[in-house]
């Protein structure tokens, strides 16, 4: 039984330091061994901006003027909203800009991100194509940052860099949540630097319209299946640093959790729409989809299988990794208390976070395998 024990004991640990070590090393050792840089030149196609968008009243117009106002040639630029069956005032909203460069596609009735995508792209006037939401901003200059990198064939897409802005209700929660957010675009920048990033950052990618390949309805992620199957196409889908986005970090912990929940059952979804993302002869890319996307989705169950492990074999330094493992999750059970009263503190937070979101990749499997529908959600 003790051998048992130590396999799945050492497994599980090597699984686990693969994930969030192991392969960041390997990343940053083969950018310092081998960089494929991307020839970059000013250059303004046409571009047409899509916005899918249900029930978003109070923010549309702003957040279509932001576009608007990128520093780019106005007849070279568009804005397309797909309302997805708004029961509220979005379409009126749209329709009172009253600008030949704003077009509104209404879709009678509610029929998810995916189809609302569909309609828009295939509207779309630009050659280059830019999805975003309807709750961040562009910096001016993040439409023009973006096109620049097509000037290489060889890119097929083009990611931007997501800003997070403290809101000021939780201190310690943003401090760990940023730094977690700052290591998965370290992480990105460095798969881009050798080949192609593995999923873009849905609040601001751009695409050439002639890739896209319309996705299937209910499809969650976009911003993981869209690039994914330009990839597997031969394209590169490259990082770029200087093409902002800003958004604000979600105060309550609750609906942060329920979106980790959705997207990372989106992950499991997005392999069973597209099963050639687990075949190494089909998506080249697989490496690093297996490193940086499966690895993230195993890990919770690793813990736990570490955690039982770890509780029937304790000899030397085996004991005190115990102590760690309880040690940690104890400050993260003491954090998820002092945030259920409404205190916030920063010396739990970082262990908080980190088991809040192994916590939502568990629940996101169950919620996969368990075969509920899984809506889209606008951002709140």
């Amino acid at each position: 039984m003790d051998i048992a024990f130590n396999i799945v004991l050492y497994g599980s640990f090597a699984m686990l330091g693969y994930t969030y070590l192991g392969y960041p090393l390997l990343l940053a050792l083969r950018t310092r061994l081998k960089k494929n840089s991307i020839r970059k030149a000013a250059m303004t196609p046409s571009v047409t901006v899509v916005i899918a968008a249900w029930n978003e009243e109070s923010r549309i117009q702003r957040r279509v003027q932001n576009c608007l106002d990128q520093d780019y040639p106005d007849g070279q630029l568009d804005v397309l909203v797909v309302s997805d069956g708004s029961t509220d005032g979005t379409d009126a909203a749209v329709l009172a800009m009253a600008s030949k460069r704003v077009t509104l596609i209404s879709l009678k009735n509610r029929k998810g991100k995916a189809i609302a995508l569909n309609h828009g792209v295939a509207s779309a006037r630009g050659e280059i194509v830019v999805f975003t939401d309807a709750r961040q901003r562009f910096a001016s200059s993040t439409v023009r940052e973006l096109t620049a990198n097509f000037s290489d064939s060889s890119v097929g897409a083009v990611t931007g860099e997501l800003t997070l802005e403290d809101a000021g209700q939780d201190k310690g929660r943003a401090h760990a949540v940023g730094m977690y957010w700052k290591i998965e675009k370290w992480i990105r920048k460095n798969e881009g630097a050798i080949d192609s990033v593995v999923g873009v950052t849905g609040a601001v990618y751009a695409v050439r319209k002639q890739l896209f390949q319309p996705l299937p309805p209910g499809t969650i992620l976009d911003d993981l299946l869209i690039p994914m199957r330009i990839a597997m196409k031969g394209y590169r889908v490259v990082f770029e640093a200087g093409a902002l986005a800003f958004d604000s970090m979600t105060a309550d912990y609750r609906a942060e959790f329920s979106r980790k929940v959705r997207t990372l059952a989106g992950n499991y979804q997005a392999m069973h729409l597209c099963p050639n993302l687990l075949n190494p002869w089909k998506n080249r890319l697989f490496f690093s989809f297996i490193s940086h996307k499966v690895c993230r989705l195993i890990a919770p169950f690793c813990m736990l299988l570490l955690l039982i492990a770890n509780l029937n074999v304790r000899q030397g330094w085996l004991g005190m990794l115990l102590v760690v493992q309880v040690m940690a999750y104890g400050m993260a059970l003491v954090g998820w208390g002092f945030r259920a009263v409404g205190i916030k503190e920063r010396v739990t937070a970082t262990a908080f976070t980190f088991c809040l979101l192994n916590c939502a990749a568990f629940f996101g499997a169950v919620q996969f395998f368990s075969s509920r529908p899984i809506a889209w959600e606008k951002t709140v």
